[in-house]
């Protein structure tokens, strides 16, 4: 879904344009906020690597981005069906999508995400978890792309995230970036490859949509994989369109490889683990997501043993009920796809983890209960998360946190992998980024 603090990405256009040219005329540089590893002390207040006075000012920054594409993605209305009040395309009912052009950027509308996550496993029995987003955010639907500086674009803007957990020692590593367009970040419209410093996603190969994905961290832990479709992509949602929340605008189009084959390395200091495993990606094109009434949300992307897959999502309302817009699909084994509605499934909270960074409490292992289409009858399952510690605190930002699962069913056994996504719980969101 991601879903990714997608709630602070979605672009309030001309404040932000405004905003980026004055701090980047006093910041000419790239805003990359790396995060210590889990474990490692910094004092209150500073940030490893950068001094008291740039600390201040990037918090400022992020917040005050932050504020303002929180509420544009929540006060966005449309004018008509196929537009957003500020003129950004909404998503349309029987839309026909075309391959590889698709996989690109879609600069009509005003936010975009591709996100990837996986489990991988190397020599000696190390397992890793990994997370890579890519968003761009539209800066005004009123001036034609490609009309700002080349050198030091305002068109776009663009957050990454990169995260990765060394099951074995239990570290979690993870940074974020945010650039604009022309300045060492991009996206392209024609097909699949976006950028965001030295961290890079592209497809190689469009027939076989096989892609590579390249990162790194600040203390010289870096991976790079090649990742290759072992499911077909499939699209989430009714004729086209994933519905959020009960505003017609709050919807996407979502498009997902529920299986990649990834190979390759990951790098931690003076060691190379050669790695195999599988990953998921999320491609959302959108202008507005979130509801008024919703406050954040559950999502989590099962991987099973035998083949099939899940994506689920629950949109949590202010009163603490479960959205009627919140969903649950199965992906079977030929990629069909069954979706299921909100009554139909079940999010149950098994232990919590409270941060020692945030102070926010996470359900961070979960019991998901809902009908196997195939099987016809009722199932429960069991996400254990692979460390508690997988917080993303948001270096001023929002935090939230996105862990790597393993899945066990109600006999105890392990059945396959997962990621969960926990959003809303650092206390309440536009009250925290004023």
């Amino acid at each position: 879904m991601n879903k990714n603090i997608l709630f602070i990405f979605s672009c309030f256009a001309e404040t932000i344009n405004g905003l980026s040219r004055r701090v980047v005329s006093v910041w000419p540089i790239p805003l990359i906020l790396p995060s210590p590893p889990v474990g490692e002390k910094v004092p209150a207040g500073r940030m490893r690597g950068y001094g008291d006075g740039q600390r201040t000012r990037f918090d400022l920054f992020y917040k005050a981005i932050f504020s303002l594409l929180l509420l544009a993605l929540v006060k966005t209305g449309a004018q008509d069906t196929t537009k957003t009040t500020d003129g950004f395309s909404l998503p349309q009912p029987g839309h026909v999508f075309s391959f590889p052009r698709d996989h690109g950027s879609h600069d009509d509308f005003k936010i975009e995400w591709w996100y990837i996550t996986g489990h991988l496993f190397g020599d000696g029995g190390r397992r890793f978890g990994f997370q890579a987003t890519f968003f761009r955010s539209a800066g005004s639907a009123t001036n034609p792309p490609g009309t700002g500086n080349p050198g030091f674009g305002h068109d776009q803007l663009f957050l990454a995230h990169m995260a990765l957990l060394d099951v074995q020692s239990g570290t979690f590593l993870h940074q974020q970036r945010l650039n604009r367009d022309g300045w060492d970040a991009f996206s392209a419209t024609n097909g699949l490859d976006v950028r965001n410093g030295n961290w890079s996603l592209r497809m190689t190969d469009t027939h076989r949509e096989t892609m590579e994905l390249r990162g790194s961290f600040g203390n010289g832990a870096s991976l790079q994989l090649a990742l290759e479709p072992r499911q077909p992509l499939v699209v989430f949602g009714q004729n086209s369109v994933s519905r959020k929340a009960a505003e017609p605008s709050a919807a996407s189009y979502y498009l997902t490889f529920p299986r990649l084959h990834a190979t390759g390395q990951v790098r931690q200091d003076t060691e190379t683990n050669r790695v195999d495993g599988e990953a998921w990606m999320d491609h959302e094109i959108s202008s507005s997501q979130l509801g008024t009434e919703q406050t954040g949300w559950d999502w989590c992307c099962l991987q099973f043993k035998d083949g099939r897959e899940i994506m689920a999502y629950r949109m949590r309302r202010k009163d603490g009920s479960q959205d009627p817009y919140s969903t649950i699909a199965w992906v079977a084994t030929n990629s069909v796809v069954t979706h299921l509605p909100s009554a139909e499934f079940k999010i149950e909270t098994v232990r919590k983890w409270k941060s020692p960074v945030t102070g926010a409490v996470y359900p961070v292992s979960i019991r998901l209960q809902t009908r196997d289409p195939q099987a016809g009858r009722p199932v429960s399952f069991l996400l254990e998360p692979l460390a508690d510690n997988q917080e993303l605190s948001g270096n001023g930002g929002v935090a939230y946190w996105e862990g790597a699962c393993r899945i066990r069913d109600d006999a105890g056994r392990e059945i396959g992998s997962a990621f969960l996504e926990l959003t809303g719980y650092a206390g309440d969101l536009e009250k925290s980024l004023r």
